[in-house]
Protein backbone atom coordinates (compact mmCIF):
# COMPACT_ATOMS: atom_id res chain seq x y z
CA UNK A 1 0.00 0.00 0.00
CA UNK A 2 1.44 3.47 -0.97
CA UNK A 3 2.31 5.74 1.61
CA UNK A 4 0.20 8.81 1.78
CA UNK A 5 1.53 12.29 0.80
CA UNK A 6 0.06 15.58 1.82
CA UNK A 7 1.23 19.25 0.62
CA UNK A 8 0.63 22.03 3.53
CA UNK A 9 2.12 25.18 5.37
CA UNK A 10 4.26 25.39 8.59
CA UNK A 11 2.95 27.02 10.86
CA UNK A 12 4.69 26.18 14.00
CA UNK A 13 7.88 24.87 15.16
CA UNK A 14 7.40 22.73 18.24
CA UNK A 15 10.48 21.30 20.13
CA UNK A 16 13.74 20.14 18.47
CA UNK A 17 13.09 18.16 14.62
CA UNK A 18 9.06 18.74 15.08
CA UNK A 19 7.07 21.05 12.82
CA UNK A 20 3.37 21.68 12.89
CA UNK A 21 1.80 21.88 8.96
CA UNK A 22 -1.56 22.95 8.30
CA UNK A 23 -3.16 21.16 5.26
CA UNK A 24 -6.19 22.13 3.76
CA UNK A 25 -8.70 20.27 1.28
CA UNK A 26 -12.00 21.54 -0.08
CA UNK A 27 -14.77 19.06 0.12
CA UNK A 28 -18.33 19.33 -0.35
CA UNK A 29 -21.10 19.63 2.56
CA UNK A 30 -23.16 16.62 2.43
CA UNK A 31 -26.81 18.86 3.17
CA UNK A 32 -26.19 21.85 1.55
CA UNK A 33 -24.06 20.51 -1.40
CA UNK A 34 -21.63 24.12 -1.72
CA UNK A 35 -17.92 23.49 -1.52
CA UNK A 36 -15.90 24.03 2.06
CA UNK A 37 -12.28 24.21 3.20
CA UNK A 38 -11.52 22.06 5.94
CA UNK A 39 -8.18 22.40 7.68
CA UNK A 40 -6.40 19.56 9.96
CA UNK A 41 -2.82 20.38 11.71
CA UNK A 42 -0.20 17.29 11.45
CA UNK A 43 3.34 16.98 13.27
CA UNK A 44 6.01 16.03 11.24
CA UNK A 45 9.35 15.26 11.52
CA UNK A 46 12.27 17.50 10.32
CA UNK A 47 15.43 15.77 10.40
CA UNK A 48 17.59 18.53 9.48
CA UNK A 49 15.60 21.47 11.43
CA UNK A 50 15.77 23.73 8.62
CA UNK A 51 12.06 24.18 7.80
CA UNK A 52 11.41 27.76 8.83
CA UNK A 53 7.85 28.94 9.95
CA UNK A 54 5.57 29.92 6.46
CA UNK A 55 7.34 27.26 4.28
CA UNK A 56 5.01 24.87 1.96
CA UNK A 57 6.46 21.16 2.47
CA UNK A 58 5.07 18.02 1.60
CA UNK A 59 4.74 15.39 4.23
CA UNK A 60 4.86 11.36 3.59
CA UNK A 61 3.47 8.89 6.33
CA UNK A 62 5.75 6.96 8.09
CA UNK A 63 6.23 4.76 11.12
CA UNK A 64 5.35 6.22 14.41
CA UNK A 65 8.28 8.54 15.77
CA UNK A 66 6.54 9.86 18.53
CA UNK A 67 3.30 9.62 20.49
CA UNK A 68 1.18 12.02 18.15
CA UNK A 69 3.90 12.35 15.04
CA UNK A 70 3.77 9.67 12.59
CA UNK A 71 4.84 11.78 9.54
CA UNK A 72 8.04 13.19 8.03
CA UNK A 73 8.74 15.72 5.61
CA UNK A 74 9.82 14.56 2.06
CA UNK A 75 10.48 18.49 0.66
Amino acid sequence: MPKRILTGKVVKKSGDKTISVLVTRQTTHPVYKKIIRVSKKYLAHDSDNKIIVGDSVRIQETRPISKNKSWEVVK
